[in-house]
């Protein structure tokens, strides 16, 4: 029985791959264009210049808080603006840390410039750390996905300057994942770093338009509102992806990697290796044990990975580099990829405590244990996507999705 329960999964899955091939070119075919034909907000010096003109200024930001090749920080202080704080997230500053790693407060190299860690213990900003600062500037590279750590810094910070009487300003950037709307919406109970608010796994929008949507709908802590100034985008086209011009995280090295993440990420919640310790992480997923043994890998100890889940052991799994589905870019998760996984090793441990916080319910998991089709499983967001497009037509700052 549990053989045929696998096949029947599996033929599902193959199924999948041939109907994603067969869907209409305004369901699939999505352009995937150069970030350089975008001018984004960083780079529009006339809207927040004067804005920061003779104020002391908290930056948060990362490695993708760049002008080309150059940091935002690098380039304000050229312009003589007084940076006083730079507020970084998980992964750091300068981006060379892994994922759910502590990072202590420490001085940036390059500038001299205390640097202050927003992961940890410390995820939102002291009053006693902005006391000092007339506003604080946001600029980082987010790729739209709900248990993408950013928006939970971005919830936070604001909550901070809302309670501080402190000016955010939030430097717009494209959303490479920011072509379609999909996958459950997050229930109250399941709220966590990885998911604050009741937004969709992938929710369709810039960070700018986000922060607006946080801001107005009440959703800082006691329905507080911060003095929000977004410095949008001009030539965004929310219809297509864009390559990205530096990782937006150690281990989201590629365009392959950022448009496999909305689907690859549900398996940090699963015993499945996911890549890392590899040179290609979020593009596979592996288990000593997988059945299928016709691609594997090994996870190596690496600067970024130290101690990478199934260290220097063989794992058996799948290569989605060159699937079918990151080739024609459908609007939608790609849920066959979890199904057929858990199809091909149905353990008791399959999923772990932390599924349901990436999900962002507890029906998700108990719907591929029991077999509930992909169709069915779709079926059960419709309410509850609906009522978010509703929310979310309200705070949209470019034009919408054409189908």
């Amino acid at each position: 029985m549990r053989l045929q329960h696998k096949n029947n999964h599996l033929n599902g899955f193959i199924v999948g791959l041939i109907f994603l091939s067969g869907l209409s070119n305004s369901q699939t075919l999505v352009s995937v264009k150069d970030y350089n034909s975008v001018t984004i907000g960083v780079q529009q010096f006339s809207e927040y210049l004067p804005l920061l003109k003779n104020k002391k200024v908290g930056v948060v930001t990362n490695v993708t808080g760049v002008i080309g090749k150059t940091s935002i920080v690098d380039t304000l202080i050229k312009l003589k603006v007084a940076i006083k704080k730079i507020f970084g997230p998980e992964h750091g500053f300068r981006g060379d840390t892994e994922a759910g790693e502590k990072i202590k407060n420490n001085k940036d190299k390059k500038t001299g410039i205390t640097v202050i860690s927003l992961y940890g213990l410390n995820k939102k900003p002291k009053k006693e750390q902005l006391k000092d600062l007339d506003v604080l500037v946001y600029d980082i590279q987010d790729i739209g996905v709900r248990f993408y750590t950013y928006i939970s810094t971005l919830t936070y910070v604001m909550e901070a300057c809302a309670e501080s009487g402190k000016q955010l300003i939030v430097m717009d950037r494209p959303n490479p994942n920011g072509f379609y709307i999909d996958g459950p919406v997050l229930k109250t109970e399941f709220k966590s770093f990885l998911g604050l608010h009741n937004v969709p796994l992938v929710y369709g929008m810039t960070c700018g338009e986000y922060a607006m949507m946080a801001n107005k709908e009440g959703w800082l802590k006691d329905s507080i509102q911060c003095q929000l100034k977004v410095i949008k985008l001009k030539n965004y086209d929310r219809n297509s992806s864009y390559r990205l011009p530096v990782k937006p995280s150690p281990n989201i090295p590629n365009e392959v990697a950022v448009q496999a993440y909305p689907s690859l990420g549900l398996f940090e919640g699963t015993i499945m290796s996911l890549g890392r310790g590899t040179d290609f992480p979020f593009q596979v997923i592996g288990h000593p044990d997988f059945p299928d043994k016709t691609f594997s890998f090994t996870p190596k100890p690496t600067a970024l990975s130290l101690e990478p889940k199934y260290v220097n052991q063989l794992c058996f799994g799948r290569d989605f580099r060159t699937d079918i589905y990151l080739r024609s870019l459908p609007r939608q998760l790609n849920l066959s990829w979890i199904i057929a996984a858990h199809a091909a090793l149905p353990r008791e441990d399959f999923f772990d405590k932390n599924f349901n916080y990436h999900s962002g319910n507890k029906d998700l998991q108990d719907q591929i244990k029991n077999n509930v089709s992909e169709i069915e499983i779709r079926k059960s967001w419709g309410a509850d996507l609906d009522n978010f497009r509703k929310i979310r037509k309200k705070y949209l700052l470019y034009d919408d999705f054409i189908f």
